[in-house]
């Protein structure tokens, strides 16, 4: 299968272009290169040949034959949404509507969407499930919910979208994001031997391993249509609900000598449970591999074989926002988030 994959050059995009080569699919990868500063680690694996491209720029020329586009491309996290509001609608919104109306122009019959479990918002009666109401709390989350309903109405005969709800990723890649709350522990834990709460810790947050999110796509590229077409899942597992204090707990547990605080409420109140029964009982050949307490020992790993300090943990290539706030700064991007 000839695969476009949007975002390849990110925290997910570059784990999933070389799982779907070793299965024998061609890849055409998609990036503007925001990040390519931040390089932690080098995987040994073979890289597919990659547009230089903002999304809002992919041409029907560049969907030549291809038969399945994945697109994970968009301004990431809740920080940005908020710093770039406009801008993220343009993208994350308006962007990704544009190229899935474009894939199906040109007769590319697959869509996988990387939504986002974000969409929940606040729940607070029981795990909530892909028919359950959504409640975004943030223009990140809001993006997600309009590029679903959007796009799951371009489904037909023809074209088949998929739209998948990832729980909060974690776990090593070698463009690593520390910006999500597992990394971002984790790297605390091995710099400064401390995780110091703000909050009480007890908002609920659902976690899925980068590469199982990778296994899900996979799954999902290669599952009958009938089963994906037009479909949301949920992407993680049940069993990987945890409340923050818990994902800290387990870091600390991990990592030697960690000491380990609370504060008080936090700000955020984001809080919700999730349900992952569906995507286990119906997509086939998925299940996660990977659970909180895996994910944090292979971080100290990651973290002991390169000899992860302060400065590089905290620097700008490894969180989303200070990137961007860094291309701003310097006039590399215009107002419209375009390189110059």
């Amino acid at each position: 299968m000839k695969i476009l994959v949007t975002g390849i050059e990110g925290y997910l995009g570059c784990l999933l272009s070389p799982l779907l080569m070793e299965k024998g699919h061609e890849i055409i990868g998609v990036d503007t290169g925001f990040y390519k500063v931040g390089w932690l680690y080098n995987n040994n694996t073979s890289t597919a040949k990659t547009l230089n491209k903002d999304i809002r720029h992919i041409s029907a020329e560049d969907l030549q034959d291809v038969e399945a586009v994945v697109h994970m491309a968009e301004l990431s996290n809740d920080p940005i949404g908020q710093l770039t509001p406009r801008i993220t609608y343009e993208i994350n919104h308006k962007g990704s509507v544009r190229l899935a109306k474009l894939a199906k122009k040109v007769g590319v019959r697959r869509f996988v969407y990387m939504s986002s479990c974000s969409v929940y918002g606040v729940a607070t009666k029981g795990d909530v499930t892909e028919v359950s109401p959504i409640n975004p709390q943030t223009t990140y989350a809001d993006c997600k919910t309009l590029v679903e309903k959007d796009v799951q109405s371009l489904a037909d005969d023809d074209f088949s979208p998929t739209f998948m709800r990832n729980a909060t990723a974690f776990g090593a890649s070698p463009r690593m994001r520390f910006d999500i709350v597992l990394n971002n522990l984790a790297g605390l834990a091995w710099t400064g031997k401390e995780i110091k709460m703000t909050s009480d810790g007890k908002p609920w947050r659902p976690l899925v391993h980068c590469l199982d999110i990778c296994k899900a796509i996979t799954c999902t590229l290669e599952a009958p249509r009938d089963i994906i077409h037009n479909q949301i899942f949920n992407v993680g597992d049940t069993a990987n609900n945890y409340r923050v204090k818990e994902i800290a707990e387990i870091i600390a547990g991990i990592f030697p000598g960690c000491t380990l605080s609370f504060g008080d409420n936090g700000a955020d109140n984001r809080s919700y449970r999730v349900s992952f029964e569906k995507i286990n009982t119906i997509l086939p050949g998925f299940k996660c591999d990977w659970n909180a307490k895996q994910g944090a020992e292979q971080l100290l790993d990651v973290f002991s074989l390169i000899d992860l300090n302060t400065d590089f943990f905290m620097s700008r290539g490894f969180t989303r926002l200070k990137q961007l706030e860094y291309l701003i700064r310097t006039q590399q991007i215009d107002k419209s988030f375009f390189w110059k």
